[in-house]
């Protein structure tokens, strides 16, 4: 019978670890719940060897508190706080429970907080830039709710989402950065290496040489000279080029030429808007007021081409225009988006049917995304090949005019 390795918390907060054979971890689960404990962490004990205390070594992390980081500790706060432990219990099971020195500090610093009077939402306050306006006004509604369980776990299947998005995005492009830097350093391979094999055998010919064969040899024998300045220009010309996107004018530029590309504006429009209604309905989903989910949602929105517009909805709504307008006076929402938000506002359902606006957004970046790469990848390799072909044939060109003037 398998072995499993489990962590649990007690009533009381205290964090207990051992390892119990069953047939399968749902039956681990079903004995720590009959013994009173909050089962926080079932797996394989071949696999959990490295993570626990209790005569077992614990990988530590030294990087700093990261996007992951918070949606880990946020997700099993909510299953301590569901499962009936009190806030300042849960946040000292998280410090136990936490590898990672950076976030250790962070939560001891939110617990000294709690301990000394402050709301949950407060103590987090502190570390703003970490949690953002979104997180912070989501465990607010939980706190004047009394359901900060239930919030804490719509809040992290917001940021599931969104990070399920981000990485498809990710992904995405990764086959095709492979690809180009395949294809960079082929070329690099070629004009460096292969190239200067043949200078020898055609040295003297001069003009009898064909173009192309004299243009790759030339391009040779420069990569082979000065491939350290060049290597040089580029790495400055590369760190220049990040510094001018960098800055406010050069980023607003690069994001308005990223919006009017033929096939990636689309996507990175329809990705933007998919995180405005996701914000926007979780936030309104769980009380927050519609002004100040309409704030948030939009800080959410990373270009500023169509931050800008969607800003202009919070201050026609307050002068009471419905949402639907502000919405047609952006000229950024397509009639599909806000025909589905005319049926929210008229049954009072603007939060679902923005949850639902981000599903359909979402479908269509995916789609998206994949005919992108359909249209990308065989791009990338035929382009590849040509640059190849190109330098093989100018090789064989030269190779033949030898043999011609030979004859």
């Amino acid at each position: 019978m398998p072995e499993f390795a489990w962590r649990a918390a007690q009533a009381d907060g205290q964090l207990v670890e051992g390892r119990s054979q069953a047939a399968a971890a749902d039956a681990v689960l079903r004995q720590l719940r009959e013994r009173g404990l909050t089962p926080l962490k079932v797996e394989s004990a071949a696999a959990a060897g490295a993570i626990t205390v209790g005569g077992r070594t614990r990988r530590i992390d030294k990087g700093p508190v990261n996007r992951a980081d918070v949606l880990a500790f946020t997700s099993e706060l909510s299953i301590m706080l569901r499962a009936g432990l009190a806030l300042d219990n849960a946040l000292r099971v998280l410090i136990e429970m936490s590898a990672k020195p950076r976030v250790q500090q962070l939560l001891q610093g939110v617990l000294e907080d709690v301990k000394g009077g402050a709301t949950f939402s407060r103590a987090l306050a502190k570390h703003d830039k970490l949690f953002g306006d979104f997180y912070l006004n989501m465990v607010r509604s939980g706190e004047a709710s009394g359901k900060m369980s239930e919030v804490l776990e719509r809040l992290v299947a917001h940021m599931e989402r969104l990070r399920a998005l981000r990485e498809s995005v990710v992904s995405a492009t990764l086959y095709p950065a492979i690809l180009l830097g395949v294809a960079v350093l082929s070329l690099v391979g070629m004009l460096g290496f292969v190239v200067p094999q043949f200078e020898k055998l055609f040295k003297g010919m001069g003009d009898a040489l064909p173009l192309p064969t004299r243009i790759v040899m030339a391009l040779g024998q420069g990569f082979r000279q000065h491939g350290l300045e060049i290597g040089i220009v580029v790495l400055v010309l590369g760190w220049l080029l990040w510094r001018t996107l960098s800055s406010p004018a050069g980023r607003a530029w690069w994001q308005a030429s990223l919006l009017k590309l033929p096939v990636i504006g689309p996507l990175i429009y329809k990705y933007e808007l998919t995180l405005f209604a996701r914000s926007l309905g979780t936030l309104l989903g769980n009380g927050v007021p519609l002004l100040t989910g309409l704030h948030i949602a939009t800080e959410t929105v990373g270009n500023a081409n169509l931050r800008a517009p969607l800003a202009k909805m919070a201050p026609q709504v307050k002068e009471g225009v419905r949402i639907t307008r502000a919405m047609e006076s952006t000229q950024v929402f397509e009639p599909l988006a806000i025909n589905l938000i005319r049926v929210g506002e008229e049954t009072g359902r603007i939060g679902p049917m923005m949850n639902e606006l981000a599903d359909v957004l979402d479908r269509e970046v995916e789609t998206g995304i994949k005919r992108a790469l359909t249209l990308l990848e065989p791009i990338l390799i035929l382009v590849l090949g040509a640059l190849i072909a190109a330098i093989i044939v100018s090789i064989l060109l030269g190779i033949l005019s030898i043999n011609d003037l030979a004859g």
